[in-house]
């Protein structure tokens, strides 16, 4: 237990201190001999990566559209009616986020406009791994599907056999993305960044992925031949603020429900009760032996922060910096708190929401920013799969009560062509009255 108010100041930062990341120079370097390869091979570049990662016995990146079809049939009833529930709560959800178009006059004979236009081609990453993330699918394909998106291409990495998860196929299809390719990795993200001769180039690459998956996403996006990525990403995190009233099987659960991430995922409680720490780290040793991804829960747990305050406000100001992917507040009245909160990619207000609603079927989107983003990146909403562009249009009226300004402006600037184009209209209007 971390006692807040004793701390230094560069002992609070040190206890607010994500994971470390993996090498990064060797992540660099090997990230960009796999992009080179991609773009300069194409199909046979990501197919060798695939066979040595995923499918040894991997020929062809596309999958069928009968494949995912058949594919998709094999999902269990259940579970093809909790897919369908969450993706009508996310596309509810998402529906509600189409954004409205402007036009003002703004000097008389002079309109301007904002207008918003869907993503023509976008890239789809799904981790593979060891669980199939349907979820995952439903996070990508519903916003790209409501924003109009002519083209979704999905990208996941097959299994040994060649194949993806049912589930995968089924939210796909709901979705209605039939380009599914079976590969992953950094090979995945430059196919869709550069294209190849299966994987059309995409305007901007979405989704989650290990370390590798992130530094691709990163390398592309800052290159002009590259394509634009949702956010900057790191391991899952989640940091839970309750009060001595909060349920501490429920907070460690929540605590839990991130650590089975993966190992590098990070857990932090924040609470002013001494005693529902103790509680809470009691409950994280008992559920813990239940998972049955406890070997990774267990090591991710080894970077878990428990952090004493003296209130509740402290605790937010302690959540505010670390800025948390998920921020949990299970404190009385929760929601009171909610303005006080700056940074975080989603937050959950209550006993009764977990985190795991946000992550399946509440209607939110569950990419968010990790590692500290939250405080200068949003969660991936529709707006992400579209662009805004603006239209101005004036007329003989609105070129005579503007231009003298923007000439005054133009000179002012120095930039004497600029002047020019609107002195060479008002000069053509005066010899009209003229006439």
């Amino acid at each position: 237990m971390i006692t807040w108010s004793t701390l230094t100041f560069d002992e609070k930062r040190e206890a607010l201190a994500r994971p470390a990341m993996k090498d990064s120079a060797s992540l660099k370097a090997t990230v960009s001999q796999i992009l080179a390869e991609v773009q300069s091979h194409g199909d046979a570049a990501v197919i060798r990566y695939t066979q040595q990662f995923d499918c040894p016995s991997l020929t062809s990146l596309r999958l069928s559209n009968e494949r995912l079809h058949e594919l998709a049939e094999q999902v269990a009833d259940d579970v093809k009616r909790a897919i369908q529930i969450a993706f009508n709560n996310v596309k509810q959800f998402h529906e509600a986020q189409k954004p409205a178009d402007i036009r003002l006059t703004t000097t008389p004979g002079v309109t301007c406009e904002q207008r918003f236009t869907a993503l023509d081609t976008v890239g789809l990453y799904i981790p593979g791994g060891s669980a199939p993330l349907p979820s995952t699918v439903l996070m990508l394909g519903v916003p790209a599907s409501v924003a109009g998106c002519r083209r979704k291409i999905l990208c996941t990495p097959p299994n040994q056999n060649g194949e993806i998860a049912s589930e995968i196929a089924f939210a796909a299809r709901l979705c209605d993305i039939d380009e599914v390719y079976l590969c992953g990795g950094a090979q995945a993200i430059a196919a869709m960044a550069f294209g190849t001769e299966s994987v059309s180039k995409t305007d901007k690459i979405f989704g989650p992925g290990n370390s590798f998956v992130t530094e691709a996403k990163q390398q592309v996006s800052q290159r002009a031949d590259g394509a634009a990525i949702d956010m900057p990403a790191g391991p899952s995190e989640v940091l839970v603020i309750a009060d001595d009233n909060a349920n501490a099987d429920f907070v460690a659960a929540d605590l839990l429900s991130q650590a089975e991430h993966g190992p590098d995922s990070q857990a932090i409680l924040v609470s002013p009760s001494s005693s529902l720490i103790t509680a809470v780290q009691q409950a994280v040793e008992a559920q813990l032996a239940t998972l049955s991804r406890n070997h990774i829960a267990a090591k991710a747990m080894e970077n878990a922060r428990y952090i004493l305050t003296d209130t509740i406000s402290d605790a937010i100001a302690v959540s505010n910096v670390y800025a948390p992917e998920h921020l949990i507040v299970q404190v009385g009245n929760a929601r009171s708190y909610l303005p006080a909160i700056q940074n975080a990619g989603s937050v959950f207000l209550g006993a009764w929401s977990p985190e795991s609603a946000g992550d399946y079927a509440s209607g939110t989107n569950h990419v968010l920013p990790t590692y500290g983003y939250a405080r200068n990146y949003s969660s991936l909403g529709l707006l992400d799969f579209m662009r805004r562009f603006t239209v101005q249009e004036l007329s003989k009226e609105g070129i005579s009560n503007l231009g003298p300004a923007i000439m005054t402006l133009a000179q002012a600037e120095g930039l004497d062509a600029h002047k020019q184009a609107v002195a060479v209209r008002l000069n053509a209007l005066a010899q009209e009255c003229d006439q």
